[in-house]
């Protein structure tokens, strides 16, 4: 086993253990990542590079939209407007090239990162005291 073989199954493990919480901070993760790298693109001129890593983004996006349970209320539905700000913006950032859109999302998702780890730790600590 190679060391990419053995770090694919690494993280494969990490997404199957995980629990819901952790699974949430992990999707934001991957989005600001490849967002990261979709500013970088941007401002190199790789637009081939920018509009895939801006692709993926928009994709984890998606999916952290299209997995709100909105029978959670009012937290929910702001939620799913922050998404949705973002999907506008970064498809704004694409028709214009613009990584200073990008950032801006970047920056939200960041923010709303911090608050899921602090909902995952919490949740962590729950179950540790529980066990």
């Amino acid at each position: 086993m190679n060391y990419a073989s053995a770090n694919q199954a690494y993280t494969e493990s990490s997404i199957l253990t995980a629990p819901p919480e952790r699974l949430v901070v992990m999707l934001y993760d991957g989005a600001i990542r490849f967002l990261t790298q979709a500013a970088f693109a941007a401002r190199a001129g790789d637009r081939q590079q920018f509009a895939n890593r801006l692709r993926r983004g928009q994709a984890i996006i998606d999916e952290l939209n299209l997995t709100l349970d909105m029978n959670q209320g009012e937290i929910s539905q702001q939620l799913r407007g922050i998404y949705l700000f973002c999907k506008r913006h970064l498809m704004e950032a694409h028709v214009h090239c613009d990584p200073k859109r990008v950032d801006r999302v970047i920056a939200l998702l960041v923010e709303l990162r911090e608050s899921w780890q602090q909902v995952a730790a919490t949740a962590t600590t729950r179950a540790s005291s529980a066990a």
